[in-house]
């Protein structure tokens, strides 16, 4: 999957306008990342916690091991891959924004176009 494959699915169109709380709509997009960010790591780490207890009770891996793994470069490559859908995630404020700004051009020229009667 493409980082620009990643960026359209990531970034489903939403109605309306985002709400703002702050005076300073850039302290809005900053908060939006930082809980973004925030779940991900939640999510991330309650399945840590989840694969080390089964790993534990099972007697299948010891910490030292977890600790001393290095990926190969299949596995590098994959990691590679889910960073860049995760920043994808936390970077959707800004996509949409921006994808808004270009609606909102092209919605402009096409009212440009209608006025002066070459639509």
């Amino acid at each position: 999957m493409t980082p620009d494959e990643i960026l359209r699915l990531a970034n489903a169109a939403p109605s309306g306008k985002r709400p703002h709380f702050f005076a300073d709509p850039d302290i809005d997009r900053l908060l939006a990342i930082v809980w973004a960010m925030a779940g991900e790591l939640a999510v991330t780490r309650e399945r840590l916690d989840t694969v080390e207890r089964l790993l534990d009770g099972k007697q299948l891996l010891s910490q030292v091991e977890i600790d001393a793994y290095r990926p190969d470069a299949q596995a590098a490559r994959e990691r590679g891959q889910m960073q860049l859908e995760y920043l994808a995630r936390l970077l959707r404020v800004l996509q949409q924004e921006v994808e808004q700004l270009q609606r909102g051009l092209s919605e402009s020229a096409e009212d440009v176009a209608r006025e002066l009667g070459t639509d």
